[in-house]
């Protein structure tokens, strides 16, 4: 049918990218009358994906992939399955749901039902409709299947291919692509210099146009998608592949030809403002980071590798290289400059520039010493932090997100909350990072914005998930996850742990309910933190992890509930509630973060307020006796100081 087959790790979407593997060698691959060799090569049934070998994780993700397709058109899916690994030989063992664009495609799949043996192949077709019109995602997941009990909670996939139908007026055209600006494009930026020819270099074309082929009584006349496995090196990545990167101002959805301002003569002007965004050459960064010297790594993240360096004028400055085989790649270079160039504030990373010479993708911030928000939680060589110290970090990331949601022009959906993009600097001032995933929020006619879903496992929105709707209320969940990460110190997901407890959201928020939070809280916190405080903390994280986005509370509301526990902290530790060895002066210490509701005790409350009435109350730097407050007296203005139970 004169197509080929690819790698399928371009497509699989987010973290949960499974494991891939071969066949056994004692396995061969038996082709049947009912399926000829010619479907599809032995390399893709001897090649398979699944889930993993840890059900506990498997149960609780999708192995999902992402196809780009013209949208208005049907689609069939071929997918091809053989089990090739013992000890998978019997029924029931592995069992699992497929899903095509979130419906539901098939329950109970078991690849040993189908073929009847290890080593034979087959393969499932399934017919899927699109609407709309231009460039659409076409999802395609495999979830194990809880219902028939299989031995393994896990599912497999050889092989995949996609074929587009055509219409009713036999019509295959999908819209007309936008054309890239062809002014200012130095030719041996474009010539492909590597082997000295005249070719030139374009980005990789994923799948193949065919024509003519009769097949089960449909015509097939363009293959957009035909996917298989390719082998991997020793170390599991992948032994080739070309980059799908050129430079930016060579992308049809790039700023440069978005937003760029064309003049009489044909060149172009990017529209990004200058005295906020500079450009840098790639020497300068190659000067400022000695090279990319390995010595310099800050980190690693989804993007690419992350230096530290530092110009010619002393500047120290992150600089953040992507790399082209990346998941992440032109989109969130771009959204990156087109967010932060625009953006500035106390609590969030300055973007100082970039860089897009010589087919390079690097971004420019303002130094942050201090590293990230995790690497002073756990799994660090970093002293533990206080405790006043780690809500005054979560209060300015707070701040950070609620001008995000409510300061800038629009409002912005950051999309990828979590403590590895909440970073500190010398000061230990917290600013929010990593914009590569935001959106524009919804207009004011609007309640959402439908999108394809994009973040981390641990922190995601679960409504969002399910809906592919996206509010700002999704930043509030995945800020929910920080606040229980910094409350007890562990990972947001840990999958050696028992299987109710993988999942930091889910387990806290069942600790919670049972009031045994006190449970999980970081050891080195025990007896430091004011019972007040810590109801008022703990409430506050509940809240952002409810299920559905209309019980989470506002930026504003959580930024304004970190306040008021802060202040709770520092008064008890001003009056002596707290004493110099940490622990409580009530008369049983342990209560004080116990997770008993020592709120309804009258007791507490006498004792609460009488400290708070005999001292200078201070909510974000500014004294509750000021311009604002009219004269009014404490209890009138902030009411809830005064009684915890209130407001």
């Amino acid at each position: 049918m004169y197509r080929s087959w690819g790698d399928d790790s371009l497509y699989i979407y987010g973290a949960g990218i499974g494991v891939t593997y071969s066949a056994d060698p004692n396995v061969t691959i038996q082709y049947s009358a009912s399926l000829p060799e010619y479907f599809a090569p032995a390399a893709v049934y001897a090649t398979a994906r699944s889930m993993g070998p840890d059900p506990n994780v498997n149960i609780n993700y999708n192995l999902s992939w992402i196809l780009p397709v013209d949208a208005g058109f049907f689609y069939l899916a071929r997918l091809h399955f053989c089990e090739i690994q013992y000890p998978i030989t019997k029924l029931n063992q592995r069992v699992f749901d497929i899903f095509l664009n979130n419906q539901t495609a098939y329950e109970g799949a078991d690849v040993i039902a189908w073929s009847l043996g290890i080593g034979k192949p087959v393969y499932e077709d399934y017919v899927v409709a699109t609407s709309g019109s231009g460039l659409m995602d076409l999802w395609v997941a495999l979830h194990p299947d809880r219902k028939s009990k299989p031995e393994y909670f896990d599912a497999i996939l050889n092989g995949m291919e996609i074929f587009k139908l055509q219409d009713s007026n036999n019509n295959l055209a999908g819209p007309n692509p936008d054309l890239p600006p062809q002014a200012d494009v130095e030719p041996d930026k474009i010539l492909n210099k590597k082997n000295g020819s005249k070719s030139w270099t374009t980005p990789v074309i994923v799948g193949a146009v065919v024509g003519g082929v009769a097949l089960i009584g449909l015509c097939f006349l363009a293959l957009v998608l035909c996917r298989g496995k390719k082998s991997k090196g020793k170390d599991g990545s992948a032994t080739d592949g070309p980059s799908g990167w050129l430079p930016l101002s060579l992308y049809g959805n790039s700023h440069s030809a978005v937003s760029a301002k064309t003049n009489t003569t044909g060149s172009y002007t990017s529209s990004l403002p200058s005295n906020l965004c500079r450009h840098f050459s790639f020497a300068e960064i190659e000067a400022a980071t000695n090279k990319f010297d390995e010595a310099l790594l800050l980190g690693v993240g989804g993007f690419g590798k992350v230096y530290r360096g530092e110009f010619e004028d002393g500047t120290m400055v992150a600089i953040k290289r992507g790399n082209p085989m990346s998941e992440q790649g032109v989109h969130e270079f771009q959204t990156e400059i087109e967010m932060l160039s625009k953006l500035r504030h106390r609590h969030l990373v300055s973007l100082i520039g970039y860089c897009e010479d010589d087919r390079e993708m690097i971004l420019v911030y303002d130094y942050m010493s201090r590293g990230t928000l995790r690497e002073h939680l756990y799994r660090t060589q970093e002293p533990p932090l206080p405790w006043k110290q780690r809500l005054e970090i979560c209060i300015g990331a707070a701040r950070g997100l609620h001008y995000l949601h409510t300061g800038a022009k629009h409002t912005i959906i950051h999309r990828d909350v979590k403590t590895t993009n909440i970073l500190l600097d010398e000061k230990w001032i917290a600013k929010v990072s990593d914009f590569g995933l935001s959106k524009t929020g919804p207009t004011l006619d609007n309640t959402h914005v439908s999108t394809v879903v994009k973040g981390s496992f641990g922190y995601l929105d679960p409504e969002y998930f399910r809906r592919q709707q996206l509010t700002e209320k999704s930043d509030v969940y995945s800020f929910g996850v920080v606040l229980f990460e910094v409350l007890c110190a562990r990972p947001a997901l840990n999958t050696a742990l028992p299987k109710e407890q993988v999942s930091l959201a889910e387990w806290a928020l069942h600790c919670q309910k049972k009031g045994i939070l006190d449970q999980m809280v970081d050891p080195y916190l025990k007896g430091k933190i004011y019972p007040q405080c810590f109801k008022k903390f703990a409430e506050t994280a509940e809240k952002c992890v409810s299920d559905q986005g209309i019980d989470r509370p506002a930026t504003g509301d959580v930024l304004w509930n970190l306040e008021f526990a802060l202040q709770l902290q520092e008064s008890a530790e001003e009056s002596g509630s707290l004493a110099a060895n940490g622990t409580s002066d009530v008369e049983n210490p342990a209560t004080v973060i116990d997770g008993k509701r020592d709120g309804d005790d009258p007791s507490m409350v006498t004792r609460t307020t009488t400290t708070t009435s005999t001292s200078t109350v201070s909510i974000g730097g500014r004294s509750i006796i000021s311009e604002d407050s009219e004269g009014l007296t404490p209890s009138a203005v902030f009411s809830q100081i005064m009684n915890p139970e209130g407001r």
